[in-house]
């Protein structure tokens, strides 16, 4: 798509979070900073909160990227959802290679302290990555802080990362969750970058797309973006993507104010909703009914003159363009009906 009409070496602005795009901001390396001070520590919970798209996940990348240069640190990974206590410590087992199927809890738990013994032994620290902790149940979060209760002398034989959406820290004030605060040795909450950190990240996710230059963004257009994504990351990156694909359907060079504000007229046209609206829909009427309206510009027909490839190139663009909005709605109605 637009990569080669650009000279890209591949895609600079996607939402799946990739290790390699990894900016190191103010706010990104002070949480990677608490991160390693945690892993020196070799105990207790490090908790990292933020906003929806304010790139805990693709930090945790690239710490764990880190990681695996290191031989003595076991690390795994698991992202929850709104799981019971047996059902997590599965996936516990799952992330570190182990057997957990047709097992009852006290056949878990057993399974789990024997691994952490052998790698205890074999002088190596294992550390467990919890994402979208907000969804873990109080039950399921005592199930962690049981977890790290496995010790060998003075130190514990398992020390988690749990990170979350914003309202993981409301859940953790908790009156229940008392013991697991207890352990708790650092906390940080992830923002938003600044205004001259935006244009730092997307001038770094380009360079690293092989960009030499083309496109070029106007220095006004940097500030468009901040104002309109208020740097979040995810935000950035999907504003990007589209502006990018807009600037090549015009077979544009240049990242201009005039073409931001026509992609930002696009976003906003595209899906519109009341939440209001749908929450007191699904909750009145059977089935969860939701009452969405989808609106926007139809893309302008493409005049086929001139080089066929490109032409082609340029339809296809407009498919894909169609396609992000139908699969954007689609997530809005599965994240609303979840959280509702």
């Amino acid at each position: 798509m637009y990569e080669s009409f650009y000279n890209l070496t591949s895609k600079p602005f996607g939402l799946n979070p990739d290790p390699k795009f990894y900016y190191g901001s103010k706010e990104h390396s002070r949480v990677l900073a608490y991160l390693r001070y945690g892993i020196n520590q070799g105990e207790g919970f490090i908790v990292v909160s933020g906003d929806v798209g304010a790139g805990k996940t693709i930090l945790i990348g690239a710490l764990l990227q880190e990681l695996s240069k290191d031989k003595d640190i076991v690390a795994a990974q698991l992202v929850t959802t709104q799981l019971e206590p047996d059902d997590l410590l599965r996936m516990v087992s799952g992330a570190f290679g182990l057997s957990y199927k047709g097992m009852n809890k006290s056949e878990l738990l057993n399974g789990i302290e024997s691994f952490l013994r052998k790698q205890d032994e074999a002088g190596k620290r294992v550390l467990l990555v919890v994402d979208e902790a907000q969804n873990l149940q109080h039950h399921s979060l005592e199930e962690l802080r049981m977890l790290s209760n496995f010790q060998s002398g003075s130190h514990s034989l398992l020390q988690s990362f749990l990170l979350g959406q914003a309202e993981f820290r409301d859940t953790l004030r908790s009156p229940d969750l008392e013991q697991f605060r207890q352990r708790i040795i650092a906390s940080y909450h992830l923002g938003p970058m600044g205004r001259s950190e935006t244009k730092g990240y997307i001038e770094h996710r380009m360079k690293v797309a092989g960009w030499k230059s083309d496109p070029h963004f106007s220095n006004d257009s940097f500030g468009v973006i901040y104002d309109y994504t208020e740097g979040m990351p995810r935000r950035i990156n999907t504003l990007c993507d589209r502006v990018l694909l807009y600037a090549f359907t015009e077979e544009s060079h240049d990242i201009t104010v005039d073409i931001l504000n026509a992609v930002i007229e696009e976003l906003d046209g595209e899906i519109h909703f009341n939440r209001d609206e749908i929450v007191e829909t699904a909750e009145t009427n059977t089935g969860a009914a939701l009452n969405i309206s989808l609106s926007g510009t139809a893309p302008q027909p493409v005049e086929l003159t001139g080089d066929v490839a490109q032409q082609l190139a340029q339809l296809n663009a407009r498919v894909q363009h169609l396609e992000f909005v139908l699969s954007k709605a689609r997530e809005l109605l599965t994240a609303i009906l979840i959280k509702n």
